[in-house]
């Protein structure tokens, strides 16, 4: 039998014989897609060329994606009966239990237990003068690209603010990225990690042969994981001796509150560090492509800047968190660049249970590799209408479809809260500083550069995104937040 043969074999097997398939996809094909960044985009582009599009989609002979939004709740529903497959044991390589990447259900929950409250809305009011101080420094620092250089490259920005944030929060210590203004070694470990993580989970014997095979990519992988492995360590041991001394200057961070639990007993320095990793690996790429896409989108489109700046100067000049949840607009903004540009595009995999399912109409074995992406739900027609549009306004009044299939990080119990925080803070700081920023077509700067380039996170091919303003020419654009700036940080 030929290998497409046998692949139609297992699916039958797999899925029954009730009606054919939407697609079938090559694995070795699926792969690469991975491997290259375009795995999210491969299904709903080629079910468009091939076919009508459908609510499954066969990647490999015992893995599909499905659409279907009643299929998607009894997937990720919180029972957790379909479990995390391999493809997450693959994506790192620390072995420490993460939240993020955790496959066994008991170890999870214990973990979610413990890591729930750090994050919960409340819990988090307590970082916003961090937020903010960090927001305002990279405001400024925004301001002197634009006036040395003509230009500033929020991209670039929006990844220092980002990372120096969730270090800070994390670790106890900023990476000052954002006061150098340029990466230091650990980013450009952090950066290393997406395309690293899309070989692991694609060729996962391949890696292990690692120890064998000397190929420089491989051994790339392996130091770049020991040394944020060592990083976290070396910092977290730091801050915890900082607040053992009790004097003050030890702020609060996620991970205060776990040193009492790792006193009694219930996790791990070895757990806290490897979760402080695992926070940083997934919240400095995220919010920092999140943000971009934002600025982008809105700056293409005048008449939406100009609402949302006209809603943000309406702020008293010592807004806070507060104050931005009740501006709409904002949330709606928010909410629109997290539909169309998701961080977080790919497919969440996971196992059928041993006793099998029935998921959009077909029955299958127990075993076969099931996911959904939020690229694919996210462009719906039937859920979003005109879905390559950037339209805040179909966040007014959503409907029920609308807020099932919105999935931005995944479906469950974790929670937005610190994400949503720190758009909020930075994207209305942004637009009170500079209300005529545009995209710039300096340096050769244009759209192809803004294409998403999809790993396990998305984030602009050309890794930039140019903006100018009257900044360039000496006018007085930011200045009001320039003082509220100096004021915060003094």
């Amino acid at each position: 039998m030929s290998m497409a043969g046998k692949a139609d074999a297992v699916l039958e097997w797999h899925l029954g014989s009730a009606r054919p398939l939407v697609l079938e996809l090559d694995e070795l094909g699926t792969q690469i897609s991975m491997v290259d960044g375009k795995t999210a985009s491969i299904c709903p582009q080629s079910a468009q060329e091939i076919c009508s599009p459908g609510p499954v989609v066969r990647l490999a002979p015992d893995e599909v994606d499905v659409t279907d939004i009643d299929a998607i709740k009894q997937i990720y529903d919180s029972k957790e009966t379909f479990k995390k497959s391999s493809f997450y044991r693959n994506l790192t390589a620390v072995r420490a239990p993460v939240l993020f990447v955790l496959t066994d259900v008991t170890t999870h929950r214990r973990m979610r237990r413990l890591m729930s409250t750090p994050m919960s809305a409340s819990s988090l009011k307590l970082h916003v003068p961090l937020v903010q101080s960090r927001v305002n420094l990279y405001i400024q620092s925004i301001k002197n690209e634009m006036l040395s250089r003509g230009c500033a490259d929020v991209f670039k920005w929006n990844m220092f603010l980002a990372t120096d944030l969730i270090g800070e929060l994390s670790f106890g210590e900023s990476f000052k990225t954002l006061e150098h203004g340029e990466k230091n070694q650990y980013v450009h470990l952090v950066e290393s990690i997406g395309p690293m993580g899309a070989v692991r989970s694609a060729f996962p014997r391949l890696v292990s042969l690692a120890s064998i095979m000397p190929l420089p990519i491989l051994k790339s992988a392996a130091n770049a994981s020991r040394e944020i492995r060592r990083y976290g360590e070396e910092s977290l041991g730091r801050y915890y001796k900082l607040a053992s001394k009790d004097t003050g200057i030890a702020h609060q961070t996620l991970f205060t509150k776990l040193r009492q639990s790792e006193q009694d007993g219930e996790i791990t320095f070895e757990e806290i560090c490897a979760n402080a990793q695992g926070y940083i690996l997934a919240g400095s790429d995220t919010t920092a492509s999140t943000l971009t896409y934002l600025i982008w989108s809105v700056c293409r489109r005048p008449h939406m800047q100009q609402h949302l700046v006209q809603q943000l100067e309406a702020l008293p000049p010592d807004f806070d968190d507060d104050d931005l949840r009740n501006v709409a607009y904002l949330s709606r903004v928010i909410d629109e660049t997290l539909r169309l540009f998701t961080a977080a595009p790919s497919g969440l995999p996971r196992e059928v249970p041993a006793e099998g399912a029935s998921l959009a109409g077909y029955q299958l074995g127990g075993g076969t590799v099931v996911c959904a992406q939020s690229y694919s739900m996210h462009r719906d027609p039937d859920v979003f209408p005109d879905p390559e549009e950037f339209d805040p306004l179909r966040w007014e009044d959503p409907s029920k479809a609308m807020m099932e299939a919105f999935m931005p990080f995944g479906r469950g119990p974790r929670s937005l809260n610190l994400a949503r925080m720190e758009l909020r803070i930075a994207a209305a700081s942004f637009f009170r500083a500079f209300p005529n920023i545009r995209i710039s077509a300096k340096e050769g700067f244009s759209d192809r550069d803004m294409q998403p380039k999809m790993f396990f996170v998305s984030n602009p091919v050309g890794r930039r995104c140019l903006v100018e303003s009257s900044l360039a020419q000496g006018g007085t654009e930011g200045n009001q937040v320039d003082k509220r700036s100096q004021s915060t940080l003094a």
